[in-house]
């Protein structure tokens, strides 16, 4: 699936609709340079699940959870491996244990970090700017899993 998005507005209303499609356990992968939209992407999925609080980046906390509170999706994690470097670092950070919570969503910026560890039904969000505001999005549907 693919789609041109001309404002972060319109990047956040498509990840809404992507949003009702998901289901507890799904992990999706999002790739894209610095400022490609990928935390935009993620706040829409946050209120698309019903998350009506700010969404920030969590490069300095590696992680951030969002309680959601219906459907069957608890929490929606906001996972951000920019700063890490090596192996080492990540195995230190618990993120194994989040993409293992069958009852959340889990979002991973900078994925490639952890590509050895990834499922392979992971769902991959491709974000590419072509302009100021315009962003390519594609998203990778391995089995179907929306």
């Amino acid at each position: 699936m693919e789609i041109i998005t001309n404002s972060a507005e319109e990047t956040r209303s498509f990840a809404k609709k992507i949003s009702k499609n998901l289901k507890p356990g799904n992990i999706l992968s999002l790739y894209g340079s610095l400022g490609a939209g990928k935390t935009t992407f993620i706040q829409g999925l946050a209120q698309g699940l019903g998350f009506r609080q700010r969404v920030f980046s969590p490069t300095f906390v590696i992680a951030r959870p969002y309680k959601i509170e219906q459907g069957n999706i608890k929490t929606l994690y906001h996972i951000d491996l920019y700063r890490l470097e090596g192996v080492g670092d990540i195995e230190n950070t618990g993120i194994e244990e989040l993409l293992l919570d069958k009852e959340a969503v889990s979002t991973i910026e900078w994925p490639e970090k952890i590509e050895k560890w990834l499922p392979k039904k992971a769902i991959k969000v491709r974000l590419e700017t072509l302009g100021k505001e315009k962003r390519k999005i594609t998203v990778d549907l391995p089995n179907s899993r929306l």
